[in-house]
């Protein structure tokens, strides 16, 4: 992941309602959540609802797809992963054992192999 995309995706979660959103959307797995379902739960209106999903879809951690009349979003999960694995990647370089790194990047390997 570049630099750039990095500052995107992070400057996206750095809004409660959208940490909330995709949180939310983390818990509900693969099958997503229909946006009305999604509005309820994190109590926003819908237009506010919408104006965040925007941001989380430019930068790459949401996806959608029309069924029916609805519009399904997602967590998208390679697009969190890269994010991880950017703030991982080069830290504690010089010496692993002093942040955990090896034992962050297990749970987090694990987490997404659970979902």
């Amino acid at each position: 992941m570049e630099i750039k995309d990095a500052a995107t995706g992070f400057s996206a979660l750095a809004q409660t309602t959208r940490l909330q959103v995709l949180r939310e959307l983390v818990v509900a797995g693969p099958k997503g959540l229909p946006a009305g379902e999604l509005a309820q739960q994190v109590s926003v209106p819908s237009s506010t609802l919408s104006f965040h999903l925007k941001e989380l879809l430019l930068a790459g951690l949401v996806t959608s797809e029309r069924d029916g009349r609805l519009i399904i979003y997602r967590a998208n999960y390679s697009g969190i992963h890269g994010l991880v694995e950017f703030l991982l990647r080069d830290c504690c370089s010089s010496d692993k054992e002093i942040c955990g790194i090896d034992d962050m990047r297990e749970a987090a390997r694990q987490a997404l192999e659970a979902t």
